[in-house]
């Protein structure tokens, strides 16, 4: 039913690729479902966050499923999540007001760039840049079993952590069905495909925006950031792509390009001890985005 896809770290073993999708439908199915049930008794004005979300799974589902089938160039699917994000500032959803470390709270309502109105600026400039970095810094750590379900996880359980009850209710079955595919994924009996991390990276950026804890969000994904930034002034300065080289079923690196190099520079790894290395880093920033929170 899905293609199979070499593993690249493990000679003629073939992964079925893209079982993402299942993410996307059962998120899909169980959050309109949930807003079937907030809709009965809500009032004509009042939001729904769970609809919003679903419908930003469902577009980085199919901006994911679009790069499975056409093999994007980089210049061109670094733009997708811009169209993901269109939910979010067409319905209005999050709040203006941000909070920030250095300069406290910033309310775009009362903000007005020459004559454009701050909240216009949030909900057509901020919102969509906050869903481009998160969905391509996500889509951008992977290559080995487990990396792109694991890590993606832990950022999603800190944010359920700084989460009221009412909003965690929004993650509880697409974490459960992503914490799945992780433990297939980690054994290396199947790839989420860019369908997946595509969904799980605008779900993290979505959900942050629709909760209103974009600190929390900055934090948890300073590893990606970080990865994505060495990966990029490597490629757009240098021309020099990263790359894991294995001898022996141990990685290693004889360069510094992107996290996983840096680290495989230092010290030689099996598959599994590497993602388990860069999980426990995605642990300890998630962990203090919630004790910050």
């Amino acid at each position: 039913m899905f293609p199979k896809v070499p593993d690249r770290h493990k000679l003629g073993k073939h992964v079925p690729n893209g079982l993402g999708v299942f993410y996307v439908l059962v998120s899909a199915i169980y959050l309109f479902t949930l807003h079937g049930f907030q809709s009965v008794n809500s009032t004509a004005s009042q939001s729904f966050p769970a609809l919003d979300l679903a419908v930003c799974i469902l577009f980085g589902g199919f901006m994911g499923l679009l790069d499975d089938w056409m093999n994007l160039r980089w210049r061109y699917k670094a733009f997708l999540p811009i169209f993901a994000a269109l939910p979010l500032g067409v319905l209005r959803q999050g709040t203006p007001i941000m909070a920030t470390y250095f300069w406290g709270k910033i309310n775009f309502s009362e903000i007005t760039f020459w004559v454009i109105p701050g909240e216009i600026i949030f909900y057509l400039g901020v919102i969509p840049l906050i869903a481009t970095i998160t969905t391509n810094s996500v889509n951008q750590l992977g290559g080995l079993n487990g990396l792109e379900t694991i890590c993606p996880s832990i950022v999603l359980i800190a944010l359920m952590l700084v989460s009221s009850p009412d909003c965690r209710v929004l993650l509880y079955v697409p974490l459960a069905v992503y914490l799945i595919l992780a433990f297939f994924n980690f054994q290396g009996k199947i790839f989420v495909g860019n369908t997946g991390s595509f969904a799980i990276g605008i779900t993290i950026a979505s959900y942050a925006i629709i909760v209103n804890i974009e600190q929390a969000l900055l934090i948890s994904i300073l590893p990606y950031i970080f990865n994505s930034s060495l990966k990029l002034l490597n490629i757009l300065f240098f021309k020099r792509l990263p790359a894991l080289k294995l001898k022996s079923n141990m990685l290693f690196a004889d360069h510094r390009r992107s996290l996983l190099t840096l680290i495989a520079y230092y010290k030689s790894f099996s598959e599994r001890q590497l993602v388990l290395v860069v999980s426990f880093i995605f642990a300890i920033f998630s962990g203090l985005a919630v004790l910050a929170s």
